[in-house]
Order: structure tokens, then sequence, then C-alpha cells
């Protein structure tokens, strides 16, 4: 049952972890599908978190998929080298989803060093990708103090209107991440955002129900015209209170 939120933002709740997790996988390859046949390509922006790892690991074992017409970018990254356990980039690899993919079509988030100037490289990489047609797939998490991508409170980068890629300074945790802005995330044609379990039940409906600019910046994510589907299991939507319209 898909639930209309808003005129900016949708959501789906699966019974648990498990079919969230395959309903995320075939959405993901639907997205794929419908991608090549409008343009013969399908690019995604990448997440870090659990459940993106769960959901890699099935699509590695897909065969939906031609994985030489398939483009990866990352929509943000920590300041670690690519072998750093904490890296979004390893997380992928260590998955086998990136090992079926053309090296020249995987575009890494080089952020362990001179974060700034590579920020500005990879949004020219991005604007150089997407002058026809706009990303296919944002894969995003939720954080359970509202960050989306590394869109962190109280950071510089929230009010970034014209870039699409840049260092962000984190001063709670004293790091820097590189980090698609919002600008850049509402060009996609699709945003995805994953809320699963227990420990998403306190932010899910404070982001939901909070004015567009909130304390909370993933409350900010979604267009009329680039909504942003949120993808739940019963856990995270334990509290939400009942939608205004639902979409059967």
């Amino acid at each position: 049952m898909l639930i209309h939120w808003d005129n900016r933002r949708e959501f789906i709740i699966l019974e648990n972890l498990e079919e969230a997790i395959a309903f995320s996988v075939e959405h993901w390859i639907h997205s794929y599908q419908r991608a090549i046949q409008r343009n013969g390509i399908f690019t995604v922006a990448l997440s870090g978190g659990s459940t993106p790892k769960a959901i890699y690991k099935e699509l590695a074992k897909s065969s939906q998929i031609q994985w030489d017409k398939v483009y990866f970018f990352w929509s943000d990254e920590r300041a670690v080298s690519p072998d750093h356990l904490e890296s979004n980039y390893k997380m992928a690899v260590d998955t086998g989803i990136t090992s079926k993919i053309p090296a020249s079509q995987i575009f890494r988030m080089k952020a362990e060093e001179n974060i700034e100037k590579n920020a500005k490289d990879y949004e020219s990489k991005l604007r150089h990708h997407f002058i026809e047609h706009s990303m296919d797939l944002v894969m995003l998490g939720i954080g359970e103090d509202g960050h989306i991508a590394s869109l962190f409170p109280n950071t510089s980068a929230l009010e970034i209107t014209d870039q699409w890629v840049v260092a962000n300074y984190v001063p709670d945790k004293k790091t820097w991440r590189m980090t698609f802005t919002y600008p850049c995330i509402h060009k996609s044609a699709h945003i995805i955002i994953y809320a699963l379990g227990k420990s998403k039940q306190n932010i899910v409906p404070k982001v939901l129900n909070a004015p567009i600019i909130s304390s909370w910046p993933a409350s900010r994510i979604g267009t009329p015209e680039h909504k942003a589907s949120w993808i739940l299991d019963k856990d995270a939507a334990l509290t939400l209170p009942p939608p205004p319209t639902i979409i059967d």
C-alpha cells in the first residue's frame, strides 16, 4: 500500500525488515529497467548503511541486470581511504556489487584528501554526465539525528543552493564529509529514503511532521516534481500518525 503524505513525499510500510529489503531490491531493479528503456543506461548514487548493504548483496546475485549499462556514483562519503572500514565505497565493494561493472563506470568520491578540491571535481563529473537527463536513482538513509546523506544538522552544506557536491565539516563529529547537496538530490528522477527498524521510530514522525526547513535536514528532501519515496518497516513506522490520504 502506497501512502501519500503530502505533495513532496510518499511512503510504503512493509511487514518486517526482510520484506522491506526484498521490496527495495525489486524497486531498484524496476528503476533500472525503466531507465534502460528511456536512455539505455542506469545511473544511481549509492549510500552507506546497513540497509543499502543488504540491498547490494541481493542485487549482486541478480540475473536481471546488464551491469555494463550501470553507472555508480555515491551520495556521500567519509573522509577516509577507500580501504577503510568506514568507507561507503569499501562497503559497496565488499558486497560484490561493483565487481560486475566496468571500472570506468564507477565514480568514487575521493574524500580522504583535498576534500574541497575533490568535491568540486566530483561535481564537474556529475554535470558532465547529466547534461541531457537527470540521475535515475539516489539512495539515501536517515540518521537518528535527522541527517540525510552527509547533510547534518547545523552544518554549512544545508544552505548551499548553487552547488551539487560540497565538503561539509560536521562539528559534532569533528570530521569532514563529502556530500550531495539538496539541489543535487532534487535533480534525481527517483529519490529513495530507507528507514528500517526500531531505531528510526523517533525520527521518522518528526521529519514527516516537520516544516520543510526544520532542525531535521531530512525534512527538506522531496519536491512536487521529484518526490521522495520512503521505504519503512512496521517497527520504524510504529509511531506515525494516520496518513492524510491512501493510494492503493
